[in-house]
């Protein structure tokens, strides 16, 4: 794991979770998004400092497992309350994230590269809710390579 994500970003993750730590939302799924996003970066370029941020945050702010239309909004705002404590971002990079999270689960596959590279990041990892993620709701060619879609499922599902 990266240094970026430091035992007291885990540790205040761990307070400030409502959810099952081991549950669709939680840690294991965090896990895979950053696996994700770290392989699509290589090929996207895209910031890979707010992709493993976002991993960890995006759904930091959910209140249930089911419908939680605001969730994203909610780790936006957790994102802006630690940063320059528990995460360490420029002001462009926060921007950046909290545009990632508040966006995540609305189906867009417009953005910044890196604001799409990180919604890519969570979608390939809906195997793990019964989902096969579909290439045409995906953002970035890369996530669309057959081989990484079947790899980022088997990983979803395993």
């Amino acid at each position: 794991m990266s240094s970026l994500i430091t035992p007291r970003l885990i540790e205040f993750a761990r307070s400030e979770f409502r959810l099952d730590w081991d549950g669709i939302h939680g840690a294991p799924h965090w896990s895979r998004v950053r696996h994700n996003g770290l392989l699509l970066a290589e090929h996207t370029g895209a910031n890979i400092r707010v992709v493993e941020y976002f991993a960890f945050i995006h759904d930091l702010g959910r209140e249930n497992d089911h419908h939680d239309p605001e969730h994203g909004n909610r780790a936006a705002a957790i994102a802006e309350n630690i940063v320059g404590d528990l995460i360490d971002l420029s002001a462009s990079e926060l921007r950046l994230l909290t545009e990632a999270c508040c966006g995540h689960s609305d189906g867009y596959i417009v953005a910044d590269v890196t604001v799409m590279t990180c919604w890519d990041a969570d979608r390939l990892d809906l195997g793990r809710v019964g989902i096969r993620p579909d290439p045409a709701r995906l953002c970035n060619e890369a996530a669309r390579h057959p081989e990484l879609l079947s790899e980022a499922y088997e990983r979803s599902v395993g």
